[in-house]
């Protein structure tokens, strides 16, 4: 990556710089100093020390990424919707965890994109910053290197990667838009499940009824906050799971995972600034639920 020092950055130090301007984190710095990247000024190496005058030429180059023990490369089909030399978009199918864990050591989303890197001579490793559950389908957002994913999950911490969800409910709600503030925290005697509960953080769902068929309604949901579980557990709460949620509550008669699709995603690009915004169709499995 290369920029040049324009007047009113001038004076700086390349730390400065890189914090207050480019929006590196301290850890992404921290790596390319002691990681094997290079930091160079016209050609020539520099420490982060280095103050820096106008027209000078800055160029980082970030080290080669590490992958973790679990990160082994599968072919697997992946629905890019979008990419660039930045992000990577997905359409993720149900049935599939985002990331190896004890539970699902491979077979994840991150496997099947760390072998479409190295099938493509990508030199990355996979770094998620929207996470969706393992029977959650659809956009997800997910960094290509360690400096788009610092300034999008500084983002996402300040609220701005915005998602909305197409979700299935048992039942029909009594208000068809609203919103339910109820804080969420870790149920007593399981490392899985959440539950509302006066000592859990805040949690805020706004919501929109969209259809309703007999036994089932389909909602519009956007989230203020980001809790583990949210949706599910709010809905849950109000007596109304999401249809095919077992962990909540709900029968799984009428589909076998957990009916909750992400349909839009927007947030700001860590590098052009431009704000991106994608749309997809409700699943396939949802629709079908819904108008049976």
């Amino acid at each position: 990556m290369k920029w040049i020092i324009e007047n009113e950055h001038q004076g700086l130090i390349i730390r400065e710089y890189l914090q207050r301007v480019q929006a590196f984190s301290r850890n992404v710095i921290k790596a390319i100093v002691h990681d094997g990247g290079e930091i160079s000024v016209n050609g020539s190496p520099k420490t982060v020390r280095y103050q820096l005058a106008v027209g000078d030429e800055l160029s980082v180059t970030f080290p080669k990424e590490k992958k973790g023990p679990f990160m082994i490369p599968e072919e697997m089909p992946l629905s890019i919707v979008y990419e660039d030399e930045d992000v990577l978009i997905i359409n993720k199918q149900a049935n599939i965890a985002t990331i190896p864990s004890s539970i699902h050591p491979s077979g994840t989303i991150a496997n099947g994109v760390l072998f479409y890197y190295e099938n493509h001579d990508l030199p990355y490793t996979v770094h998620i910053v929207t996470r969706l559950d393992r029977d959650t389908s659809g956009l997800m957002l997910i960094a290509k290197h360690r400096y788009s994913h610092s300034i999008l999950a500084a983002e996402q911490k300040a609220g701005n990667v915005n998602r909305r969800y197409h979700a299935i409910i048992e039942g029909h709600l009594l208000h068809k838009k609203g919103t339910i503030d109820a804080p969420i925290g870790r149920k007593d005697g399981s490392i899985i499940e959440r539950t509302v509960t006066a000592s859990g953080k805040p949690a805020i769902t706004h919501y929109n009824v969209l259809e309703e068929s007999v036994v089932h309604s389909l909602l519009d949901v956007h989230l203020e906050t980001g809790r583990t579980h949210q949706i599910r557990v709010h809905f849950s709460n109000l007596g109304n799971p999401i249809a095919g949620d077992d962990l909540y509550g709900a029968s799984t008669e009428t589909i076998n995972r957990q009916a909750l699709h992400c349909y839009q995603l927007s947030f700001m690009h860590p590098l052009t600034k431009e704000i991106m915004h994608f749309t997809i169709p409700t699943a396939h499995d949802m629709a079908e639920l819904i108008h049976s």
